[in-house]
């Protein structure tokens, strides 16, 4: 008996301080997805060496173990800030991963959820992040929104809802989102079609359209429509089915955005003030039944802006855009760099001007589907994968041997 009882306490002895850890711990403490090797130490070399045309690289994974991830920022710090589609924010700290409370309420259904993520420009003085996601709406539909809020510690304070696109529709499709901002500190946000094609020429409908806003989602007196009847003032251009890269040129300052074709017809465009960039009415796409023709094709229509460069016949799906401005690939400076995501590959676009000259492939089916293309701070390459198991990886120049 006596036994059994001190084997009944030392179990109590065990079990209490256990029992006391778990109840207070907070209700949402750090996760940690797997192969987080983002702390400077440890390297997790995915591909030792790629060599390509005019540069050698190597490829990092940083962070593993991430739920389709879509957008991703740096704080000034070099912490990172990355959205995962199903509805989460997590904050990316010297090999840590932390979870952001304090997101408005997201409907993440299909292709909707939690979307991108752009920081104010003047940061440092604002505290400002710039987020999208597909927000509730009446009768079970959704609207593509832009919120801002600041950052306290693992918190989202001051949650400000700048934008929800009109009307709303039935949710799970094409919700756009891609967010930049111009050298006037009005922020561009795009917004997909949402499988409807024919609002994208409906200028009484924010759908299939790039809007323009002042940071604090007021509307540019300056805006292309807004002093027409009918029009929605917060319209920049129209006739878009679904754009989700966009980055401004690091020299001109000239907007660059993609969006989907159909089946093939994915375009690279120029965004000018009050363009009408053809969808449904113009496109190179066709039908994905048949093959047959959308309309008519965008250099036969005076009134659309023809693409600088469409793939066809198929699309490449494209996510995700950046121009590299970084150091380490001198040979890649001012080329565009953007994600597919049915051909699972990164691309090269190099330019002469506003002229495609060269496009090269990349990573063909090494990494998945990239969904986002960035240069960081520190002048690498950075690339989400669009997965149930998704990564943030780095591409680097390959180290000299000791």
């Amino acid at each position: 008996m006596e036994t059994i009882q001190k084997l009944f306490v030392s179990s109590l002895l065990l079990i209490i301080p256990l029992f006391l850890l778990y109840s207070c711990s907070d209700d949402d403490p750090p996760v940690s997805p797997g192969d987080n090797t983002d702390n400077g130490n440890d390297v997790d070399v995915v591909i030792e060496e790629v060599q390509s045309e005019d540069e050698a690289f190597r490829v990092v994974r940083l962070v593993g173990g991430l739920e389709q991830p879509w957008g991703i920022a740096w704080l000034p710090d070099g912490r990172k800030l990355i959205t995962e589609r199903p509805g989460r924010l997590l904050l990316v700290d010297d090999g840590e991963v932390i979870n952001i409370s304090g997101l408005p309420d997201i409907q993440a259904q299909n292709q909707g959820g939690l979307l991108d993520i752009e920081l104010h420009p003047d940061y440092e003085t604002t505290g400002w992040i710039y987020f999208t996601y597909s927000a509730p709406s009446d009768n079970n539909n959704t609207a593509t929104s832009l919120a801002r809020a600041q950052l306290n510690s693992s918190e989202l304070t001051n949650v400000e809802i700048l934008f929800s696109q009109e009307p709303a529709h039935s949710p799970g499709r094409h919700y756009g989102s891609r967010i930049a901002f111009l050298e006037d500190l009005s922020v561009l946000v795009t917004i997909g079609d949402r499988g409807l094609r024919s609002p994208s020429q409906d200028l009484s409908d924010h759908t299939g359209s790039t809007i323009r806003l002042a940071d604090d989602g007021s509307v540019p007196s300056d805006n292309p429509f807004v002093d027409e009847e009918g029009v929605l003032p917060e319209i920049y251009t129209y006739g878009h089915r679904n754009a989700q890269g966009m980055a401004i040129h690091p020299e001109t300052g000239a907007v660059w955005q993609h969006e989907y074709g159909p089946r093939g017809g994915d375009e690279l465009n120029i965004i000018i003030a009050g363009g009408n960039y053809g969808w449904p009415d113009a496109t190179y796409g066709t039908e994905y039944s048949d093959g047959s023709p959308i309309g008519t094709e965008p250099h036969e229509d005076p009134d659309v802006v023809d693409p600088i460069v469409y793939w066809s016949p198929t699309s490449i799906a494209p996510s995700g855009m950046d121009f590299y401005t970084g150091e380490h690939f001198s040979n890649w400076s001012g080329d565009i760099f953007l994600g597919a995501l049915v051909e699972q590959h990164l691309r090269r676009v190099v330019l002469d001007g506003e002229e495609v000259v060269k496009q090269e492939v990349l990573l063909q089916d090494d990494l998945g589907r990239i969904r986002d293309v960035k240069t960081g701070p520190d002048g690498y390459l950075y690339l989400l994968t669009d997965e149930s198991n998704g990564a943030l990886y780095r591409i680097e120049p390959i180290p000299d041997e000791e």
